[in-house]
C-alpha cells in the first residue's frame, strides 16, 4: 500500500512541475526556437497551452517559453526570411 501512495505522490508531482504545451504539444520545430525575422509578425501563442498552464500550474509558462513550445508550429515559409 505504500508502495503506491509513493508512485501517486511521485506522478502528482511530476505532472504538477511540468508545463502543458511542453509536455502534451509535441515535438518542437526549428520555426518555433528561432525568432522572427525583423520585420516579421510575432510567432502566435498556443492558446489553449497558456490558459492550462495559468489554471493548473503557473510557473509552467516560463517552462513553456523557454521551451518554446508554447509557439504554434509554422510553415517553412516563415523560415525563408531567415534562410
Amino acid at each position: 500500500m505504500k508502495k503506491i501512495i509513493n508512485l501517486i505522490a511521485c506522478v502528482a508531482l511530476t505532472v504538477s512541475f511540468s508545463s502543458c504545451a511542453t509536455v502534451l504539444g509535441g515535438k518542437v520545430t526549428r520555426c518555433q526556437r528561432i525568432q522572427p525575422p525583423a520585420g516579421q509578425p510575432a510567432r502566435e501563442v498556443r492558446a489553449g497551452a497558456l490558459i492550462a498552464d495559468l489554471l493548473l500550474f503557473p510557473p509552467g509558462i516560463f517552462i513553456d517559453f523557454m521551451t518554446c513550445a508554447i509557439f504554434k508550429p509554422c510553415d517553412d515559409g516563415m523560415l525563408k526570411g531567415k534562410q
